[in-house]
Parts: C-alpha cells; structure tokens; sequence
C-alpha cells in the first residue's frame, strides 16, 4: 500500500513537472508567474557588438520591469529573458528560434537582423509567436504575416534626403559597397535607381562580406580608382567604421552614405574621439542627440550602467520591451501571441511618458512602427540635423 502511495506521490510530482514545462509561464524564486522572452542575435563574430547593443536594451528593461512587475487580470508577472547566439546567421536564427518556442513557450521572440526575420517568418504565425523584428527592411513588413513588428523605421525613408544631400554636397558619382547580406542589397537597390532619376551615376558597384573580410584595401582601392564622390556603405557599425577609416587611409576625400544599420556616435567610438574621419558623413539621428520624452534619463541610466553612450539599437529594443508589456496588459493575456499583437496600439498608447526613449504613435496595418525619420550630418566635426521633406 505504501509502496502504491509512494509512486502515485511520484506520478503526480512528475505530471505537474511536465505541465508546468509545457506551460509560457513559470513560478519564479517567490512564486511569482514568469513569462518567457525569446532573443536571437549575433553574439559572437563580426557583428557581436551590435547584437550586445541590442541586447543591451532588452536586459536594461527587464531589470526595470522586474523590480515590480506587471499585473494581467490580478497576477503579477515577472519577465524572463531567454537569449541565444546566432552569429548573424539566418539558419542559426530559424534554429534558436525553434528551440526558444519548444522549450521555453516564448510569445515573443526579438531578431536584429532581416535575414533571421525571413527565417522566422517561414513558421511563426504556426509556432504562434511574435517576431520583434529589428530591421528597417521595408519587405519584412509587405509580406502579409500576421505576426511582425517592425520596429525601426523604414529604410525607404532615408533615400531620398542622403541623395540630396550627398549631390549638393560632393556630387553625383556613387560607389556602392553595401554588405553582402539580404539587408545590404535590398538597400542598395532601394537607393540605386533614385540615385540614378535625379541624375547620378553609378561608378563602381561590390560588395563587402563582413562575415569573411576584415581588410578593405583591395575593395576600397577598386572603387577609388573610379573616383567616386560618394560611397555608400554599411552594416554593422564596427566594421562600418574600419571601412571609413581604411577609404580614409588611403586618401578618398569624399562624402559617406551610412545606411542606417551602422551609427554615426557608435562608428566615432571605434575610430576615434572625434567625428573627423566621418566628416561628409549623412546617416541616421544619433539617440544621444535626439530630444524624446525618456531619452534623456534613459541615455544618463544607460552611461551609469555601460560606461558608454546607447546607441538606436539599445534605445528601440528598451522602448519595444515596454510596449509588449503593456500589450500584454492591455490583451489580459501573456501566452497568446495573437491576443497580444491585436493590442500593440493599446500598448503604444498606454506607454509611460518617462519610457518614451521614442515617441511612437502608432504600428501600421503591416505591422511597422510609425515613426518620423530623423537624419543627421557630419558638419566641421560635429552632428547636425538634416530636414527631411
């Protein structure tokens, strides 16, 4: 009898196990309900420091949110971030992504990168859950899934003021070295043909591959001897910057298009303590000099805690933490991706003032956050801003 006893004890602990494996939520250190967030980034590799940067705003928001918690339909909740190394990889993303939903139950699951997007695409309105998509990639959001927040402006926004801009100032031939990757070439060919209606021309056309090249002198000696005025170039910042510096080093005097994965304030940190090098730089609005509601005592939080200034990428994916949780709140549901993204805009409108690092009015029928393009130069040195029409 006692023997029966023991193993229905044993039988009972083991199904509530199972249950609670199989569950989104789980009791924390006192008991609390905890909701699993899935993050798949680069973490490793060439573009490791953007994907800590990214990273580095989701953690800084879970703390926060954490310290109290968020009530759904009278239980507080607490957030638990689950991060994978993907190393800028599509196939590594689709596999973290995969294993973040089967083991941790994620609702939501970030990526900073479009071709772990599309990857992610391929299954997550089955696996049922979010993609917070850090991309500008406009395609991502044209697809018809139902389930992506994009959460960057769109790239398409920036075309026509760097064209402008890059004309009046230096002139109309481009060299174009985008990276690679699906990012890179859809920007590039975004940008080309209007280069080319207002009058440009197109001298030189490659690609960098930053997962396999770390010196640029063949490529950037290739497209000098053309005599551009203007380079278009991009990705990550850190590699970003070295390709500045080594066009630079070898005596290109002309003006850069930064596409707008890479940071004028972030790629100044790798080549040095002043935007020198950057002068004739256009890309988009460093975070630091923007004037939002939250962005001050986010940027002071964010130096106390890194020692470094916070790039868009800490400042987007901070602000986006916030807004699924009041999502969340909004839907009274933490589990079902579905309820939670039909309430993104009941999300953004209860957003705090204090945490509006961005101000967000609203996510469009595609599901990409609206938000005003900001561009700015480098000008005798220093960043200003660049109206855009």
């Amino acid at each position: 009898m006692k023997k029966n006893v023991f193993f229905s004890v044993i039988s009972f602990v083991f199904l509530g196990f199972i249950l609670s494996a199989c569950s989104g939520e789980k009791a924390g250190g006192n008991g609390e309900a905890v909701v699993n967030i899935g993050y798949t980034g680069p973490l490793s590799g060439a573009a490791a420091y953007y994907g800590e940067n990214t990273l580095n705003g989701l953690e800084m928001a879970v703390k926060e949110i954490n310290e109290e918690g968020f009530e759904v339909n009278g239980t507080t909740y607490t957030i638990n971030l689950e991060t994978l190394d993907d190393q800028y990889l599509p196939n590594e993303a689709a596999a973290n992504a995969r294993r973040l939903v089967q083991e941790h139950n994620t609702p939501i699951i970030f990526t900073p990168h479009s071709g772990g997007v599309k990857a992610l695409q391929v299954f997550n309105e089955k696996e049922n859950f979010i993609i917070g998509a850090y991309t500008s990639e406009p395609a991502i959001t044209e697809t018809g899934n139902s389930l992506t927040v994009r959460i960057p402006p769109s790239y398409a926004g920036y075309v026509e003021p760097f064209t402008k801009y890059m004309m009046d100032r230096f002139g109309n031939k481009l060299a174009a070295l985008p990276p690679v990757t699906q990012y890179g070439k859809d920007w590039a060919e975004g940008l080309i043909p209007h280069w080319e209606d207002q009058g440009g021309e197109v001298v030189h056309n490659a690609s960098i591959d930053f997962s396999k090249d770390t010196d640029f002198f063949t490529l950037l000696t290739n497209a000098i001897k053309k005599e551009p005025d203007v380079m278009l170039v991009g990705g990550p910042s850190e590699p970003t910057a070295k390709v500045v510096q080594q066009a630079r080093d070898l005596g290109y005097e002309g003006g850069f298009m930064i596409m707008d994965q890479a940071k004028l304030d972030e790629m100044k940190k790798v080549i040095g303590e002043s935007y020198k090098p950057l002068e004739g730089s256009i890309g988009t609005m460093p975070l630091v000099n923007a004037n939002y509601p939250g962005t001050e005592e986010f940027v002071k939080k964010y130096r106390e805690k890194y020692n470094e200034d916070p790039g868009s990428e800490a400042g987007f994916h901070y602000v986006s933490m916030y807004i699924f949780v009041e999502a969340m709140k909004a839907a009274g549901n933490t589990e079902d991706a579905k309820a939670i993204y039909e309430n993104i805009q009941s999300g953004l409108d209860g957003l705090p003032e204090e945490k509006k690092v961005y101000v967000i009015p609203g996510i469009d029928e595609n599901g990409g956050f609206e938000i005003n393009t900001r561009v700015a130069a480098v000008e005798d040195g220093e960043i200003v801003p660049i109206k855009v029409e």
